[in-house]
């Protein structure tokens, strides 16, 4: 039996667009589950909108394990990243989260 995460993965990096929305949204029910696979994933793919739909996946995992890679991204150069880590956060809603949004909105005011 094939790997959910990976055929899911295979369908997000083809060409068909909509190929690529299913497999993302196949994926994203399942994303707690393959939390370690994405944010692996995360690290070593190259294409852009592929990593901005895996770091949007890692927060949608609500998992505390994801702290760490979305506060990570949460001050990124890239708007997008800072973006999908800060949805993450909120939606991972710990006292951790919330105290690393906090101060980077208190850090990002004084800018």
């Amino acid at each position: 039996m094939t790997n959910r995460f990976d055929e899911c993965m295979r369908m997000m990096r083809r060409r068909d667009p909509q190929a690529r929305e299913d497999g993302f949204w196949t994926l994203r029910p399942h994303a707690a589950e393959h939390l370690d696979e994405l944010i692996a994933a995360f690290r070593t793919e190259e294409d852009h909108g592929l990593r901005c739909w895996l770091l949007e996946l890692i927060g949608d995992a609500r998992s505390p394990e994801a702290l760490p890679i979305l506060v990570e991204h949460l001050d990124h150069e890239d708007e997008s990243f800072a973006s999908w880590a800060a949805t993450g956060l909120q939606k991972l809603d710990t006292k951790e989260a919330r105290t690393a949004l906090y101060r980077h909105r208190a850090n990002n005011a004084h800018n």
